[in-house]
């Protein structure tokens, strides 16, 4: 068989795709009709090639997505022990664990769930309060960590930002939201108001005073956190400076105005104090909230606040909650959020009626 140089074979291609019949060019050349077609193939296959080799910008950023839709649903099912194949139940449930690590749509393709079914499913917890009230407090102490780890500086916005930087898929709405429930408020927005109503609306009558004459003249209050099974746990006590007695307690889910708020309506329920009770706190905004301020003048309560940043003006709460951690909570594993909470209560038992107080000479406070 004769061999043919690549020019002489691109020559007799040129002369087909320039619209010549091949019967001519057959008869001209003297080509095999096999040999012929081949040539035609191999250019035809050449030049698909060459067209799928072809990348316009529009078309690598188009590929770059795909690759990185790809990359992430082969993550999820990799995360995950459901599969597209298992039961619809199973594959929403998994789902719902990674709302808001992923695109829906990704989630959605992943288990092969259509989008419409997938919301509805969320909707539903959402009502039903579990899965949605669960990420609500797990952004709440994430956002007071981010609001106090910046001095309080931080507002909706850069809190927002922050999250999203470390992973966490939220809006500015929600965060906003949130932070108005807990009374968080950046002090950048009203550093100038704070300043002129220091001395005046937040004064700090006690002057770290803890000695008193009588029950019911000072009361004081703080709230502290204690993580159980991946959540958080606020405690808001009040102690009577007088015999060290805690008048009131409460744990909540929320370190909201409204947990203060009940604590203080527990205690003055039980201790009936007259009108010239000071009230001490810190200058939370759970403290500060105008729903806190108006209850406490109506009760005829003074309020007394710590100053910014000096701890020892309320260092009686801040022992308290010192003992009560290292004497109870760090010590123990919990079986349960009930026997957790039941825990709280006999500590706070023990506390007030069995455990001597170096401060009372150590008689307890009851």
């Amino acid at each position: 068989m004769k061999n043919y140089a690549k020019e002489e074979k691109q020559a007799v291609i040129d002369r087909f795709m320039s619209g010549e019949p091949s019967v001519n060019i057959l008869a001209d050349t003297g080509i095999p009709k096999s040999t012929f077609y081949g040539w035609l193939r191999a250019y035809h296959e050449e030049q698909e090639a060459d067209k799928r080799k072809t990348v316009n910008i529009r078309n690598f950023h188009l590929l770059e997505n795909k690759v990185a839709r790809l990359e992430s649903i082969i993550k999820i099912l990799k995360s995950s022990t459901c599969t597209a194949k298992s039961p619809l139940k199973q594959r929403l449930y998994a789902a719902e664990q990674l709302y808001g690590k992923y695109n829906v749509h990704v989630i959605c393709d992943a288990f092969d769930i259509p989008r419409g079914t997938f919301y509805n499913h969320v909707l539903r917890n959402k009502r039903d309060n579990t899965w949605y009230a669960k990420r609500r407090e797990e952004l709440r102490l994430r956002i007071q960590e981010i609001f106090d780890e910046n001095n309080q500086i931080f507002g909706a916005a850069k809190i927002t930002a922050v999250l999203k930087n470390e992973g966490v898929k939220t809006s500015k709405k929600m965060v906003s939201s949130l932070m108005r429930d807990m009374g968080l408020v950046s002090i950048r927005q009203s550093a100038k108001k704070l300043y002129e109503d220091e001395g005046r609306e937040h004064k700090n009558y006690l002057n770290q005073e803890f000695d008193t004459n009588k029950p019911n003249e000072v009361w004081v209050s703080d709230v502290t956190y204690f993580k159980y099974n991946g959540n958080a746990y606020y405690i808001c006590a009040i102690i009577d400076l007088f015999s060290r007695m805690v008048v009131g307690y409460k744990i909540g889910k929320t370190n909201s105005t409204q947990l203060v708020k009940s604590t203080l309506q527990i205690a003055y329920r039980e201790r009936q104090p007259d009108s010239n009770l000071i009230f001490h706190t810190d200058r939370g905004g759970n403290y500060r909230s105008k729903t806190m301020n108006d209850y406490i003048q109506s009760l005829r309560i003074t309020h007394s606040f710590s100053r910014s940043y000096v701890p020892y003006d309320n260092s009686v709460m801040e022992s308290f909650f010192f003992s009560m951690k290292r004497e109870e909570l760090y010590r123990t594993k919990y079986r349960s959020e009930a026997d957790f909470r039941k825990a709280v209560d006999q500590y706070i038992i023990f506390y007030n009626t069995k455990r001597p107080h170096r401060k009372l000479q150590y008689k307890t406070p009851a």
